[in-house]
């Protein structure tokens, strides 16, 4: 009864953990990329990445980096629903051009031929412009890329994303996968909520208040629980879908499937362009590569 008291008291009192909102999901909060199938954001998506992949054209990829922002403008997505993932691309893209920098100071200046210094640093540290501009296009792949792939699974409810997946000739089964797995990232940041709340209840604190290593070790009263808890679930969806005969069949149809309209065919249209003008570049430059310092 002690328990249920305190358990109480603590939902209602402004220490309370509230259920956040998930790290990485579908919003619903209707805009243009909402209106879009998920078939046609997966080209784009797609597109976006192949473009990146194939030049390390800086007028390319700030007009990509531009479109990205001009997408997430639309989309009505705000910064702090996807606030986590965003960190942690953030702490990633810091840390990739330090150690750029760090283990290939001089690559830049290999790339394209010419040397021009700002700063002399110790030994072979001397950064120059050439590797500035390089460790700046492998920053503008990430804004050219990232903030697409974050948008089509932000804008493309899971049922819709399978069914894309499926359209291009990803396999049902696969497709499906995918789509359970968004599913179930909210019910499983869900459970880590409810079940941290109830061991703190029990006196277990996982709070920051608690020390490092009694945090640690309460953190794991919480995992457990809700690792076996996931494993069970699975379980049951699979006994679930088994039941019903998933995978009996070599195609299915799909509920949440939606015919091209207008705007998507807009939008595989200037996925394509995207591709054509990344591969034209390849030839007008000699190859990946714009150089500037020519």
């Amino acid at each position: 009864m002690l328990i249920a008291r305190y358990a109480v008291q603590r939902l209602r009192s402004k220490e309370t953990i509230h259920v956040a909102k998930a790290v990485l999901g579908y919003v619903d909060r209707p805009g243009f990329l909402h209106r879009l199938t998920g078939t046609a954001k997966l080209i784009l998506v797609g597109a976006l990445v192949l473009a990146a992949m194939l030049t390390f054209d800086a007028r390319l990829l700030l007009a990509l980096s531009a479109l990205s922002m001009v997408l997430w403008a639309v989309s009505r997505i705000k910064l702090s629903d996807l606030k986590v993932v965003l960190l942690i691309i953030l702490t990633f893209m810091l840390l990739n051009n330090l150690l750029i920098f760090v283990f290939a100071p001089r690559y830049g200046v290999s790339l394209f031929g010419t040397e021009h210094i700002i700063v002399a640093g110790p030994g072979r540290w001397v950064l120059t412009w050439e590797q500035l501009f390089y460790q700046a296009l492998v920053t503008l792949k990430y804004f050219a890329v990232l903030p697409g792939v974050l948008l089509f699974i932000a804008t493309t409810p899971p049922p819709e994303f399978a069914a894309s997946l499926n359209s291009l000739g990803v396999p049902y089964r696969f497709a499906y996968s995918v789509s359970l797995a968004l599913r179930y990232i909210p019910d499983v940041q869900r459970d880590y909520e409810t079940i941290s709340i109830a061991q703190q209840a029990r006196g277990l604190d996982a709070s920051r208040k608690a020390p490092l290593g009694e945090r640690a070790k309460n953190l794991l009263a919480v995992l457990m629980p809700l690792l076996f808890g996931s494993l069970d679930r699975i379980e049951t969806t699979s006994a679930a879908m088994e039941l019903r005969g998933f995978g009996s069949r070599k195609k299915r149809t799909w509920w949440s499937a939606r015919p091209l309209r207008l705007g998507d065919w807009l939008i595989i249209l200037a996925s394509i362009a995207i591709v054509g003008v990344a591969i034209w570049l390849q030839y007008v430059n000699g190859g990946r590569f714009w150089n500037p310092f020519v």
